[in-house]
């Protein structure tokens, strides 16, 4: 059902702290021009949690809009049960083609707390749902088993595997087959995830350079994994950058001078300063330097 390239977005502010339309047209198609297959809006590095609903769903129709008949997902992460629900089922109305969910990022759920979350929140969008399986960023962690276990649930489609273990995603495949889509979401996994099986990467710094991202999805799925590699050797610095806690002001730093965006962020995030930000700067110009020449695919 999904499959490829489908970038986290960002979520871009005007000065005064309000969206800004604009600009978040202009990156989404940027994203989709370079040939990524559909758009999750509000996620973690898209600040959802920082969000109010409504904002949420404007992001979400933003991401329809430049994704057009390729998917658009809205992420659901609400600590609690019943907004989860909530914006679930307006996730449907305001076009959402799916739902990544979030089981719960504030109260670390039990085993049967958490099937009984997804399941609810599934029931209430009645959309395709990819779950969000991240025990080092969330401390809930959607064992293989567990995903057995909601397989009689035919929404259930999709993994983002986020356990920062590549063994998980074999561990998927033995158990389930191909019962779910398979992807990663550790960017500097990304490449040993394709190559035993997963069928698409939910990326961060793709939204800075989307072009080489899609090329190390392509030729992965051609097999020509001697031309994916080299450009995911290249790209390994840079990708390490979506594996910390301050993944968002990282990211948004890369799109400064990669895309000519900018890195705003609401509060409390602030914008990267001093040592930490001048490292970051020497990272992405450094590989912006030896940018390497993409082949056909």
């Amino acid at each position: 059902m999904w499959h490829g390239v489908i970038p986290a977005v960002t979520t871009k502010f005007n000065d005064d702290g309000s969206l800004d339309h604009t600009e978040m047209e202009r990156c989404y198609h940027l994203q989709m021009q370079a040939g990524c297959h559909g758009l999750v809006a509000c996620g973690t590095l898209g600040e959802g949690n920082m969000l109010s609903q409504d904002e949420r769903l404007e992001v979400l129709r933003l991401c329809k809009q430049a994704t057009a008949e390729k998917p658009a997902l809205l992420t659901i992460s609400e600590p609690g049960t019943r907004e989860a629900c909530e914006l679930a089922a307006k996730a449907g109305v305001a076009g959402a083609d799916g739902i990544m969910i979030v089981p719960s990022p504030i109260y670390h759920t039990s085993r049967d707390e958490t099937i009984a979350n997804l399941r609810a929140i599934a029931s209430a969008a009645d959309l395709p749902v990819m779950i969000y399986s991240n025990r080092v960023g969330y401390r809930v962690d959607v064992t293989p088993d567990m995903m057995e276990e909601l397989a009689d649930d035919d929404r259930f489609v999709a993994i983002k595997e986020s356990s920062d273990d590549i063994r998980r995603t074999t561990e998927i495949f033995n158990r389930l087959d191909d019962r779910y889509a398979v992807f990663t979401g550790v960017d500097n996994l990304a490449f040993e995830a394709l190559t035993v099986g997963a069928v698409g990467w939910i990326a961060g710094l793709v939204v800075a350079f989307p072009r080489e991202t899609v090329a190390i999805y392509e030729l992965v799925r051609q097999e020509r994994y001697k031309e994916a590699l080299e450009i995911y050797r290249w790209f390994r610095p840079l990708l390490d950058l979506d594996v910390s806690t301050f993944l968002v002001q990282q990211i948004k730093l890369a799109e400064v001078f990669a895309i000519d965006s900018n890195d705003r962020v609401r509060m409390p995030r602030r914008p990267l300063a001093g040592e930490h930000r001048a490292h970051v700067e020497a990272t992405i110009k450094a590989a912006i330097a030896s940018r390497p020449d993409l082949p056909q695919f």
